[in-house]
């Protein structure tokens, strides 16, 4: 080790501590930890103070080059001797304020939390639950992150009843997972009723220390609807907005798919079970077109269809905190999104299989079960 040459240095030198005794094996393994690039930044530093307290190096001059104090550099001298190398690897016991929260309180606040509700409300808050238990709000905090409950939040579900949801499911996460070859797997929707909402004032912009701000009201302008066809192997998105979201409209989407595809590969949509994909004006279109092919989700699945995983990219990246002062201007702004998309196209990349599917449907389906 490298040290100046001052009167301090010297004086460590002329009265050094004994060498700690370490035999081979335990050289070798604190001298691997000094190596070792995933220890903890702590125990590589005990490491270095036994190493160099076994070549001899007085405890000041020990501290002094590893930025420690002396005292630390005899407390882990004596933790090794007595320990070994296992010693360098936890921390001693801690004093502190003795646990005033017994294990019957702590179950009470989880089993309160699971199974009750406060008068008055639909779920417990921090304030209502240490009222309730007599504990401080801070205690129930820790006991609520300990076991993972968050009373505040909901989640939504709903399990399908339709009675081809097996034959179905199979189908459309068959398309995704194992496409066709020659073929093209088209995920259709329609975002219906977007609206032109132009805010009242203009907002401020982002600055160091301060959020965007957008006024709370705002004024409407007017709807579009906007129809896509998702690409599922490439990612890129055929769109075009209209007034309205009937079956005249859905055909004249179709037959804009039809143009923008090569006319030598088959189709298949992935649709939903809106009344306008299954017009009779739509199933004479399908059979005079016979390289279209229909794919029906299960009801209440609207989960399966990708296009509305890319829905949620437009209403987040481009919709939701626009400003539109009419409906030409909204669709210009759902244009300019389509054509960044496709010149950056990135797919959605389907992973369940079925059978992890229908698992955590059973899941649930008993989870109800038993709690009626």
């Amino acid at each position: 080790m490298t040290f100046d040459g001052s009167a301090l240095y010297l004086a460590a030198m002329r009265k050094p501590a004994e060498a700690l005794r370490i035999n081979p094996d335990q050289r070798r393994d604190v001298e691997a930890i000094v190596r070792s690039r995933t220890a903890e930044q702590r125990v590589v530093m005990r490491a270095k103070i036994i190493v160099a307290a076994a070549d001899g190096v007085a405890n000041l001059v020990i501290a002094h080059e590893l930025g420690v104090s002396r005292p630390t550099v005899i407390l882990w001298r004596a933790r090794f001797a007595k320990g070994g190398v296992a010693a360098l690897m936890r921390d001693a016991p801690r004093s502190g304020r003795p646990r005033v929260i017994n294990g019957r309180k702590v179950e009470a606040v989880v089993q309160a939390t699971l199974h009750s509700k406060p008068q008055a409300a639909t779920h417990w808050s921090v304030r209502t639950m240490a009222a309730a238990q007599c504990i401080s709000p801070a205690t129930v905090q820790r006991i609520w992150h300990a076991h993972g409950l968050q009373p505040h939040r909901v989640e939504n579900f709903k399990l399908s009843r339709d009675k081809r949801f097996v034959e179905k499911l199979r189908d459309v996460v068959g398309l995704y997972m194992n496409p066709p070859e020659h073929a093209l797997v088209l995920s259709i929707d329609e975002k219906s009723q977007i609206q032109a909402l132009d805010r009242t004032q203009p907002g401020l912009p982002l600055k160091k220390g301060r959020a965007g701000t957008m006024t709370h009201d705002y004024k409407r302008n007017g709807t579009t609807t906007l129809f896509a066809a998702l690409n599922v192997l490439d990612g890129t998105v055929i769109g075009e907005c209209m007034k309205r979201h009937r079956h005249q409209e859905f055909l004249r989407f179709m037959r804009k798919v039809d143009h923008d595809t090569a006319a030598s590969l088959d189709v298949h949509f992935i649709v939903d079970n809106y009344a306008t994909h299954k017009h009779p004006a739509v199933q004479r279109w399908l059979k005079k077109h016979p390289r279209f092919h229909m794919h029906f989700i299960p009801t209440s699945s609207s989960w399966l269809n990708l296009v509305e995983r890319w829905f949620r990219e437009i209403t987040t990246k481009r919709i939701r905190r626009g400003s539109f002062p009419s409906v030409a201007v909204l669709i210009d702004a759902i244009e300019e999104y389509l054509k960044y998309n496709n010149a950056n196209p990135k797919p959605f990349i389907w992973t369940a299989s079925v059978d992890e599917i229908l698992a955590k449907v059973s899941r649930c389906k008993a989870t109800l079960e038993t709690l009626h």
